[in-house]
């Protein structure tokens, strides 16, 4: 009788992160009677500051966050996948990668998580609100201004999603951020980004600034105020028939010249395996389960799940169950910008949002804020010598 595996895994509070995660590690365990998956979940806030180094001591399986790759290369927390997953597989992911995602988790030649879940900021829309109020969704933002004249619009405020909208308005106009080792962005990007994204806040009810991207849908589905929100990390659950109160519409975002759209900053989770985990083997079997697009495609998302292997994103019935959110923002999630990802870069994205944030709630001179950036940009690049 074969000996029983057991592996723990953790995953982020919500939907999207727990059900899949449970639904598979079930049916894997199905298909491999001596293999027992269990998940526990923490709060989307942990899952983005939480230390995986910390967290691969007690868990098997890791679903993480892409800007913890050159943290994991360097500390060797996780185990690289391409050394337990074959070529042809890896081969069908990379050419299948939702944008960036693949290669968001590879670094310095090795891949540390899967891509099972691909996101970026969209944007989203209370269509019923919409035409009862005759409005049209905006293009410009000029017509974004309008409509947050009028009190319909959100954006999620907390200061990771202030951040990233950020570097969104620097990369949508024509300069990524974090491209060289002195500065964030140029002082002449940086105050038009600034000014622009306080020209907008400054008409945000002040709840926003509390708010992450789950807690702007749960307003937008839970009450009838909120119209439109201009970009938030995309939740293909809520386009979802009786997931919410209300149906959202997601779509690709506005322009800022009439012509070319808004350039997010990307997301998604990777599925990653401690190096602490006694079962590599069958770890990695389970990751390749996951991952695989006939999982993808049915059940990862009928459970919930967000997909980050592209057929999923193309697939005709996940697009019907959701309002075509796939193939509606898949154009935003194919250009988005990968942000950075060196071992210090986690250090600069906790902290930096809060200067961002405090200038968007309260003003202040702009030249001091990307100044004061740079400086916790170049103290986050010296803790990769550290």
């Amino acid at each position: 009788m074969e000996n029983t595996i057991n592996l723990k895994g953790i995953t982020w509070n919500h939907s999207r992160g727990l059900l899949p995660m449970v639904a598979t590690a079930q049916r894997f365990s199905e298909l491999h009677p001596n293999v027992n998956i269990t998940w526990e979940k923490r709060s989307l806030q942990q899952f983005a500051d939480f230390s995986i180094q910390e967290l691969a001591e007690q868990f098997d399986l890791l679903v993480i966050d892409h800007p913890w790759a050159g943290f994991a290369a360097k500390t060797k927390s996780i185990v690289p996948l391409d050394l337990y997953l074959s070529p042809e597989y890896l081969k069908d992911q990379e050419e299948n990668s939702v944008g960036h995602s693949y290669e968001s988790y590879f670094y310095d030649d090795h891949l540390w998580a899967l891509p099972i879940d691909a996101a970026t900021p969209v944007a989203a829309s209370r269509p019923d609100l919409l035409a009862k109020k005759g409005l049209q969704l905006p293009k410009s933002f000029d017509d974004l201004l309008v409509l947050a004249d009028k009190g319909l619009v959100a954006f999620a405020g907390i200061p990771i999603d202030v951040l990233m909208n950020f570097y969104t308005l620097c990369c949508s106009l024509g300069e990524d951020p974090c491209q060289n080792e002195e500065e964030v962005v140029s002082t002449e990007t940086g105050v038009k980004v600034l000014k622009m994204y306080r020209g907008l806040a400054s008409k945000m009810d002040k709840a926003n600034f509390n708010r992450n991207p789950i807690q702007v849908y749960e307003a937008m589905t839970l009450n009838d105020e909120i119209a439109y929100c201009p970009f938030a990390y995309g939740y293909s659950n809520y386009s979802r028939n009786g997931y919410a109160r209300k149906t959202l519409h997601f779509h690709d975002m506005i322009s800022l010249d009439g012509k070319t759209n808004l350039r997010s900053t990307l997301g998604g989770t990777g599925l990653a395996i401690s190096a602490k985990c006694d079962a590599l083997e069958m770890a990695a079997k389970y990751v390749e389960f996951v991952g695989s697009p006939a999982c993808q495609s049915t059940l990862f998302f009928e459970s919930g799940g967000q997909p980050g292997h592209l057929s999923a994103w193309k697939n005709e019935e996940v697009n019907r169950q959701s309002q075509h959110y796939f193939l509606n923002t898949l154009p935003a999630l194919q250009r988005a910008f990968l942000r950075p990802r060196y071992h210090g870069s986690m250090y600069f994205q906790d902290h930096a949002g809060d200067m961002v944030r405090d200038y968007l709630m309260n003003g202040g001179d702009e030249i001091q804020i990307l100044t004061a950036m740079n400086e916790l940009y170049q103290q986050s690049k010296s803790l990769v010598l550290s």
